[in-house]
């Protein structure tokens, strides 16, 4: 026997509720047009601005550091993150993303790209695109070859899945270690409006990153510069 609301509810002539549907599925990322396929190097030189970019994180012993200094100073970066740490410490994209800071792809595995055959060099790409679109809830849109080795089947599998190509204009050689003084003072001799400055927070003992960072971004600031982070 059927109960009274159930009744009324039968009697009342009312559509039944639709049943709920799969969400849609992303839309495919869509090709980039020739003048986007170029790596960027520079941002406009009209604004007194830098992009400080970060690479081959994130690691649990310099990233935290890197954010306390980016957030002690109110700066917005990019990091180009390699896949395999982003899922082997998925709390430290989380709190990249958490702190306004842009996430962007360095591949999976940071190899050799024209070494690999296109298919490989896809996966590398999609793979870590899609590890920090599910972990963000964004699309990824900016790509940074390992070692600024563009090559030509590099440049045409980005393409192919929205990618972004950014390169930089000033380039300190932290990876390899030089001394906090010469960090400092590469980064400090060489920026202009629109540099894009590169860093490391992974691949090895970042350190004397870590200190030039805490040495320059107050001395850049002083000397009138804004810093932003590409969309």
């Amino acid at each position: 026997m059927q109960s009274a609301s159930a009744t009324a509810s039968a009697g009342s002539g009312a559509a039944p509720a639709p049943s709920p549907t799969a969400p849609a599925p992303a839309p495919a990322p869509r090709a980039l047009d020739q003048a986007q396929n170029r790596p960027v190097s520079e941002l406009s030189a009209a604004r007194r601005v830098v992009a400080i970019t970060i690479d081959d994180g994130p690691d649990p012993r310099y990233t935290p550091a890197v954010l306390a200094l980016l957030r002690q100073y109110g700066i917005r970066a990019t990091f180009f993150v390699i896949g395999q740490n982003a899922a082997e410490y998925p709390s430290l994209i989380r709190a990249i993303a958490d702190g306004g800071h842009h996430l962007a792809n360095h591949t999976w595995s940071h190899p050799e790209l024209r070494r690999l055959p296109e298919a490989a060099v896809r996966t590398e790409l999609q793979r870590t695109s899609e590890l920090l679109e599910k972990a963000t809830g964004r699309a990824t849109t900016w790509f940074r070859a390992p070692g600024g080795d563009w090559s030509p089947v590099a440049m045409k599998v980005c393409s192919e899945l929205g990618l972004r190509p950014m390169s930089w204009s000033v380039d300190p050689l932290d990876w390899a270690r030089p001394g906090t003084a010469a960090i400092t003072s590469r980064v400090l001799g060489g920026v202009r409006p629109g540099a894009i400055v590169l860093n490391h927070d992974g691949g090895g003992d970042r350190s004397q990153t870590v200190a030039a960072l805490r040495a320059y971004l107050p001395a850049l600031i002083e000397k009138g510069y804004a810093f932003t982070a590409p969309p």
